[in-house]
């Protein structure tokens, strides 16, 4: 029995969720040293995080649009593997729920960002 290894899209959307959670951890040293009255050098960021969030997201779209394509193939009779269809549809399902467990880090975030400014 094969392993089913997750796609490059997956792979994207968890590496965007470790950025956000490396980003949260900086976030709470910044606070923490604030709190302690001391304020941590803080390195240039690699840039790019609202375009690497696009990229994500768009690619979750590619993948759900890829599985809506080859369902309809499949109820034409054009696709006869039942399996890869079901297959797709499962990387769509991840793909999305990653991206709303992005979505809501992302959302907690801004909330605690918003809390430090009062």
């Amino acid at each position: 029995m094969s392993a089913v290894r997750p796609t490059s899209g997956v792979q994207d959307i968890m590496a965007l969720r470790q950025e956000v959670l490396a980003r949260s951890k900086a976030l709470q040293d910044v606070r923490a040293a604030s709190e302690a009255g001391t304020v941590p050098a803080t390195a240039d960021p690699t840039g790019g995080f609202a375009d690497t969030l696009g990229d994500a997201l768009k690619q979750v779209s590619a993948v759900q649009q890829r599985s809506g394509e080859m369902q309809a193939a499949y109820e034409r009779g054009e696709v006869t593997d039942i399996a890869q269809v079901m297959l797709a549809r499962q990387e769509a399902g991840v793909a999305f729920e990653a991206t709303l467990q992005v979505r809501n880090k992302l959302l907690s975030a801004y909330q605690e960002i918003m809390r430090m400014g009062g």
